[in-house]
C-alpha cells in the first residue's frame, strides 16, 4: 500500500501561523521521516508521496533532500510560483522524484486560480510532464470547475475530496460539484484528510462513508487514490485508524483495494511499481 499524501516540516511559529496554538498544539513541532516510518511499518505502507505545506522553493528543495535520503518517499509534490515565466530551479525538471506541484489555493481570494498567468503556469508544468494537486475548500469548487476546464489535458488530482463540510454534514451541493468535476477524465480524487473535516473527537465510520460513496460513484475505482495527510490528521485520528477505515470501506463496497491503495497512485504520479 502507498500513502499518497503526507508532509514533513521543521516547525517555525512565525511561518506556520495556520497551526492554531489552541487546537493544533500537538502538531506544532518538527515532523520527519523517523516519526513516520514506524507508523508506515505498523500499517504495511511501503511508500509515500511527500506534499508541500509551505509556499517556498526552499520547501521543495527540503522535501527533495529527504526523498534522496529515504527510498520510501517515492515522489515529491513541491511548490513553485506558477505565475512566473519558468520553474525557479531548472534542475528540478530532471529530478527523478519531483512528480508535481501544488499551491495552497484554499488560502487565496476568489479568482486567483483563474488568473491567466496561473492557468498558464499550470498548463506549462503539465507540458513538462508534472502533475498538479488542487487544494481547495468545498465552497471553491464552482471555481475549480472552471479551472479544470482550462487544464483538462493534463493530470490533476483533487486533494482531500475537495474538503466537504463533513462536520456540519453538508453533502448535496458538494456532491453536485464532484459529479461535474468527475467528467474530466484526467482529474483524480484523493481520499485523504477526511477526519479533520469531521468532528475531530466524535467522527465514526458511518460519518465518513457517505462522502466516500460520492467519490467512488463519481470518479470510480480507477481514479480514487488513498492518502492520510500525516501529520495533520493526527489531530483527529491515528494512522492505523484511517487505514483501517479505508480498507473496511473498500472491502464492504467491493472496490479494488489494490487500485485505490496502490496502483492509482503509481499511475497518476507516473511512478514505477
Amino acid at each position: 500500500m502507498i500513502d499518497a499524501h503526507q508532509h514533513f516540516w521543521k516547525f517555525n511559529p512565525s511561518r506556520d501561523e495556520w497551526m492554531d496554538p489552541q487546537t493544533m498544539g500537538s502538531i506544532r513541532r518538527d515532523f520527519g521521516p523517523a516519526d513516520l516510518v514506524p507508523l508506515m511499518s505498523e500499517c504495511s505502507i511501503r511508500g509515500t508521496i511527500a506534499v508541500q505545506a509551505d509556499q517556498s522553493v526552499e520547501e521543495t528543495e527540503y522535501l527533495l533532500s529527504i526523498a534522496e535520503q529515504h527510498a520510501f518517499v517515492m515522489g515529491v509534490v513541491g511548490w513553485t510560483d506558477l505565475r512566473a515565466g519558468s520553474l525557479k530551479r531548472p534542475t528540478w525538471s530532471g529530478h527523478p522524484k519531483l512528480v508535481g506541484f501544488r499551491h495552497v489555493l484554499q488560502s487565496e481570494p476568489t479568482g486567483f486560480m483563474l488568473d491567466p498567468n496561473f492557468i498558464s503556469g499550470v498548463q506549462r508544468i503539465g507540458r513538462d510532464g508534472f502533475t498538479y494537486d488542487i487544494l481547495v475548500y468545498a465552497h471553491q469548487l464552482p471555481e475549480v470547475v472552471q479551472f479544470v476546464a482550462q487544464c483538462s489535458d493534463q493530470p490533476l488530482i483533487l486533494d482531500h475530496l475537495g474538503k466537504p463540510e463533513i462536520r456540519t454534514q453538508k453533502l448535496k451541493e458538494w456532491q453536485v460539484h464532484m459529479s461535474t468535476l468527475s467528467q474530466c477524465p484526467t482529474l483524480y480524487c484523493k481520499l485523504s484528510g477526511m477526519v479533520t473535516e469531521a468532528e475531530w473527537h466524535s467522527w465514526t465510520y458511518e460519518t465518513l462513508a457517505p462522502y466516500l460513496d460520492v467519490c467512488l460513484t463519481s470518479f470510480g475505482e480507477d481514479r480514487c487514490v488513498f492518502g492520510y495527510d500525516w501529520p495533520v490528521c493526527t489531530l483527529a485520528a491515528s494512522y492505523r485508524q484511517v487505514v483501517e477505515v479505508m480498507i473496511r470501506y473498500l472491502n464492504e463496497r467491493g472496490v479494488s483495494t489494490q487500485k485505490v491503495m496502490s496502483d492509482n497512485c503509481l499511475k497518476f504520479y507516473g511512478l514505477a511499481s
